[in-house]
């Protein structure tokens, strides 16, 4: 037992150490987020299954506080917080089409849409993430993907993408979260 879970944390912080690499992106997501507040749009975050678990830790974030807890609110949306919509949407219509419904009703111009997804759209997996990301472009939103793996399909459809090199599905929810949060560390420090 000893072994498994020295070679987890050892691999886990190698994925999440090599984010440093990423200061550009991370930078511009921050950057584009004080941009959305001071124009007074909104950020509109979603993922599957862990990925949707992380997308609402994070709006939750954006909407109380990280650790400045005098920091002003930012208007942020998790589009998998409404179960009666996803269920009557994927009964009726089919889950693939819900996130991108979501957009279509509260999306506007300059709003962000942050995509969280391990696959990023590869192999027909998250496919409703990718609809939504083509939808928000069309509609003038500003697309962010955290992905994983091969980085799919969001990563050549996002105007910010951060790609985490690894294949395990945790190692890349872990890396997405240290993203996120240094994300609010960063808005902490700049919204004083």
């Amino acid at each position: 037992m000893k072994k498994y879970i020295e070679k987890h944390f050892i691999e886990s912080s190698q994925v999440i150490n090599k984010l440093v690499g990423h200061q550009k992106e991370i930078s511009n997501i921050v950057k584009l987020i004080l941009k959305c507040k001071k124009e007074k749009n909104k950020i509109l975050v979603a993922g599957n299954g862990g990925s949707s678990a992380d997308a609402e830790h994070f709006t939750g974030e954006l909407i109380c506080t990280f650790n400045n807890r005098k920091r002003k609110s930012i208007a942020a949306i998790c589009l998998s917080n409404h179960p009666a919509a996803i269920t009557a949407w994927s009964n009726d219509f089919g889950y693939d089409t819900y996130f991108e419904r979501q957009v279509d009703s509260v999306g506007l111009k300059n709003d962000i849409l942050i995509l969280l997804s391990t696959s990023g759209g590869d192999k027909n997996s998250s496919m409703n993430l990718v609809h939504a990301a083509r939808l928000a472009k069309k509609r003038g939103l500003k697309v962010i993907s955290l992905v994983g793996k091969s980085g799919g399909i969001l990563k050549n459809i996002s105007d910010i993408k951060i790609v985490v090199k690894s294949k395990m599905t945790s190692y890349i929810q872990e890396a997405h979260m240290s993203i996120l949060h240094c994300i609010c560390e960063c808005l902490d420090k700049e919204l004083k």
